[in-house]
């Protein structure tokens, strides 16, 4: 079948509730796309307005780890988006086949398709339905993100909640503020991105119930199993991280470019970051030892001296000394200074005077009076 003169359908690839994909060939430039159709019963007018929407959102986005959008268009009363054809599998058909994924392979979708998704939140674009169905790997094992708004044409058992009018989206993968009626944002491709991840290492979704409600109030309330409780063999630094992923409040949650650089970088394996060699640490110079104190003579306390009861006069300066001194001892050294004088001077003449008296001339005595006669 040629669609729109040039498109030529070959085999069905899925097919949803809204429309269906097919694998086809571009003949006007000989290359394989995949072409989807919207679904003839269901192409009135608000469904036909929706699907332009998301094919001119999709067709906003080039990145390696995004599917490209090529053509939009009308055909027959149903409209077409033609996008890149991925050689290869989606992630769910992989996990389906292997029952889960080793922490490598995981690490390896969870930075490719973050990439993707940081470059979709540039753009101001919000996902909305993030599971492993929109997964694609080639043959190379690349990962590239798919259906921007438009899951609802990949047949998956575990949609829920995709009619309009209600939340769209699949309710494994709902973040708990979708959860609550509020606006998608980036937080909310992280969270649901943090979930397929969370299955791909487990081989089970972090939250399942029989009711789609049941497990949106497991979203709103229920903390995860951490990984290794179930046995995963999974890097202690991997589990920390997924689990920040699929914390219950949007800002608590990194950003899609933030877990792409962190699991490009192999952080996931707990690996440290080399730091440069610290400098050899300079040996210290022997501290200088301090000089003794000079010598000085040892103080001696004297004992206080009794006050004395006699008043002291001013002293008499004697080579710079100020020296204090009493009234009666000086004048007793006066009158004993003058008896001695005096007694010198009296010896001095009876030893120097002539021999002219005679043997009969009476001695004279200190202490005698001396007349005049």
């Amino acid at each position: 079948m040629l669609v729109a003169d040039r498109y030529r359908l070959e085999s069905p690839i899925g097919r949803g509730a809204m429309g269906e994909v097919w694998r086809a060939t571009d003949e006007v430039l000989g290359r394989p796309v995949a072409m989807k159709l919207l679904l003839g019963d269901d192409s009135d007018s608000q469904t036909a307005a929706r699907f332009r929407l998301e094919g001119q959102t999709a067709a906003r986005l080039s990145h390696p780890h995004v599917v490209a959008v090529f053509d939009f268009g009308a055909w027959e009363g149903r409209f077409y988006l033609v996008m890149e054809l991925v050689e290869g599998r989606s992630l769910a058909q992989e996990l389906a086949a292997a029952g889960s994924l080793p922490a490598a392979r995981v690490a390896a979708v969870a930075a490719q398709t973050a990439a993707g998704l940081a470059s979709a939140h540039r753009q101001g674009i919000v996902h909305r339905d993030i599971k492993p169905g929109n997964l694609m790997s080639d043959a190379d094992g690349t990962v590239k993100l798919g259906d921007f708004g438009i899951a609802r044409f990949v047949d998956d058992p575990a949609a829920a909640l995709t009619q309009a009018g209600q939340i769209v989206g699949t309710s494994l993968y709902l973040a708990p503020e979708r959860a609550l009626g509020q606006p998608a944002g980036p937080g909310s491709d992280v969270y649901s991105l943090g979930c397929v991840l969370y299955q791909l290492l487990t081989g089970r979704p972090p939250f399942h119930a029989d009711t789609a409600t049941a497990i949106l109030y497991q979203h709103i309330d229920t903390p995860p199993v951490p990984p290794l409780r179930l046995g995963v063999d999974v890097p202690p630094a991997f589990e920390n991280y997924l689990l920040g992923m699929l914390a219950k409040q949007p800002e608590e949650r990194p950003s899609a470019q933030e877990v792409a650089d962190w699991f490009a970088s192999g952080a996931w394996q707990g690996r440290t970051q080399s730091l440069p060699a610290p400098a050899p640490a300079p040996v210290p110079s022997p501290a200088p030892v301090p000089a003794p104190p000079p010598a000085t003579a040892p103080t001696y306390m004297l004992p206080d001296a009794p006050r004395r009861s006699r008043r002291a006069v001013p002293a008499t300066r004697t080579g710079g000394a100020r020296q204090f001194v009493s009234r009666r001892p000086r004048v007793a050294s006066l009158i004993a200074g003058s008896v001695a004088f005096f007694a010198a001077v009296l010896i001095g003449m009876a030893l120097f005077s002539p021999d002219s008296t005679s043997a009969e001339t009476p001695q004279v005595e200190i202490g005698d009076t001396l007349s005049g006669d």
